[in-house]
């Protein structure tokens, strides 16, 4: 087996030297380009990239900072599993007679809230108790602020509906609107509410993962607009009025964040001949009436909590609208595309000019990191939010494939002056210099840049190299070392002079190069020692490469002043 795996091993590294030596940096624009085409497919049809976006969003609303108050106006009054067990005694199980809502619309009425909104769906007359309903229907008449809700079914069912969208309250026409248009609707039976601004739809449409982000403001049915339930009682108050046709929900919190009371709580207090609560309670609120009681099977998926009660979504939607906060995500597709065109493109031209390296690494996580700060700030400062995830991710994955193909082909990529000669039987002339600072301290960085500066000062064929990274044991004595090569063919007698007159210049220059690197407090030249060696070189044999440092490395250094 393992001989099976170093055959593979060596297969691949011949296949990788075969691919870098016939494609090159190229292989890095190629790509780019392949990448170009995803990019564009994915801006324009598939929109992958965008599903992603929406779990980088929740992740980065669960982790917000600054997260807005919920308005302390808004109450959830919570038909709860407590409220249900203590009114069952006396009211049976759920649904209880409309008698006991409409006894507890008149009791919090009489301390005048901003509004009372129903959550529960009345879908049917009780016709065991026809009386309750009447009373219910008389208190919803004479109590202008209490608002419920109306169910929009699937519109397939439309063609079976009686119901034209005309005569749904609050219903209003655009240009398309079709006048004999039907509509699936379930509608309180309650005629005292039937008019518009008092009902609203309460549909809430998860995204295709199954998580609410958004709330519907607007419902588009056959070029009619059905107000939702949030957008009645925001309108009742004069707010709400720019809302888009979908709210992207400002969460205020996790599950609870807004005041809760007990139904039964207040209910059952306010029959007392001494109630102990307070009768101004309620003075200028909203009520949202609403459950969380397991058994109502009223939960939802949101953002930042898996099992979010939908009446909180409901009070969400309605503090937003008031507040006007809502967030705001533009759709924005050509500027994203074209973030991902500049990451995938500026990427590849570093590669295809710089090749990798730690610095290209470090530059490039950095940057990426600044996008994602960038979004993350956006939601926390204010309620646009950008959304660069997409452009990050796709650039992150063409940086990986091109950090493979990098790795893999180091060796044919090697740009080196030992690497690129590779004609058989030249003879050659080879020249060596090895700078090594005697140093308590590791400067790669520094040594980087001296190398860059030694590098454009020569004119003949030459290679600067040092060892990058931290290194250990025997390794150590090369750290803060240059080594600078020249070759020159063996016949060229003048061009050879002519060589060996630029390392010397390179020499004795060194002073000014290392000023202009701006290293010359990390590299003092008076801790600089200086060996050379020259001899033979057969461009085929990398020994004489081996045998011309080892000769440098044994001749006694130069000090330089």
């Amino acid at each position: 087996m393992s001989e099976f795996l170093q055959r593979l091993k060596t297969w691949l590294a011949r296949a990788a030297d075969t691919l870098g030596r016939r494609l090159r940096q190229s292989f890095f624009l190629y790509l780019a380009a392949v990448f170009t085409v995803v990019a564009v497919l994915d801006a324009t049809t598939v929109n992958y990239f965008g599903g992603m976006r929406q779990s980088t969003f929740d992740m980065m609303l669960r982790l917000r900072i600054n997260v807005p108050a919920p308005d302390p106006d808004i109450i959830i009054v919570d038909i709860d599993e407590k409220s249900l067990a203590a009114m069952s005694a006396d009211y049976g199980r759920w649904p209880w007679p409309r008698q006991v809502l409409a006894e507890f619309m008149e009791k919090v009425n009489a301390q005048q809230p901003k509004a009372v909104v129903f959550d529960v769906l009345f879908s049917d007359p009780d016709i065991q108790n026809p009386d309750s309903d009447a009373y219910f229907n008389e208190a919803l008449a004479q109590n202008p602020n209490v608002f419920l809700p109306m169910l929009r079914l699937d519109a397939r069912h439309d063609a079976l509906s009686q119901l034209p969208v005309a005569k749904v309250p609050g219903a209003v026409a655009t240009s398309l609107a079709q006048r004999d248009a039907k509509a699936a609707m379930v509608l309180p039976p309650f005629a005292g509410v039937q008019q518009p601004g008092r009902l609203g739809t309460h549909n809430v449409y998860p995204d295709s993962d199954g998580v609410v982000r958004s709330y519907p403001v607007r419902l588009g049915v056959a070029g009619w607009q059905l107000p939702s339930l949030p957008y009645a009682v925001a309108q009742a108050e004069g707010k709400g009025g720019n809302a888009p046709d979908a709210l992207l929900l400002n969460w205020r919190g996790k599950p609870f964040t807004y005041r809760y009371v007990s139904f039964s709580d207040v209910y059952l207090d306010s029959l007392k001949e001494a109630p102990s609560r307070s009768p101004d309670e309620f003075r200028g609120k909203t009520l949202i009436i609403g459950s969380t009681a397991a058994g109502l099977l009223d939960v939802r998926g949101t953002p930042l909590d898996r099992s979010f009660p939908g009446v909180e979504i409901l009070a969400t939607a309605i503090d937003n609208l008031r507040q006007g906060d809502w967030l705001r995500a533009p759709e924005a597709r050509l500027f994203y595309l074209g973030l991902a065109l500049l990451i995938i493109w500026g990427t590849a031209f570093a590669f295809w000019r710089h090749g990798a390296s730690n610095k290209l690494d470090r530059v490039y996580g950095l940057s990426q990191f600044v996008l994602l700060g960038f979004s993350y700030a956006t939601v926390n400062v204010g309620n646009v939010y950008i959304n660069l995830t997409g452009p990050v991710f796709i650039g992150a994955l063409y940086f990986s494939v091109a950090r493979i193909y990098a790795f893999a082909t180091a060796r044919a990529l090697d740009n080196s002056l030992v690497a690129r000669l590779d004609t058989p039987g030249a003879s050659l002339r080879g020249l060596m210099l090895v700078l090594r600072f005697k140093l308590e301290t590791r400067e790669e960085a520094a040594i980087a840049r001296l190398s860059a500066r030694v590098s454009r000062s020569g004119l003949h064929d030459s290679s600067v190299e040092f060892i990058q990274g931290r290194q250990s044991g025997l390794w150590r004595l090369f750290e803060n070392t240059l080594i600078v090569c020249w070759v020159h063919p063996a016949d060229d007698e003048a061009g050879w002079v002519a060589v060996r007159g630029e390392a010397e210049a390179t020499l004795s220059d060194l002073g000014r190069l290392i000023a202009e690197a701006g290293v010359t407090a990390a590299l003092p030249l008076e801790r600089l020692e200086v060996s050379r060696a020259e001899g033979r070189i057969r461009s085929e044999a990398p020994e004489d490469w081996q045998a011309l440092l080892a000769v440098a490395l044994l001749e006694k250094g130069e000090k330089t002043s």
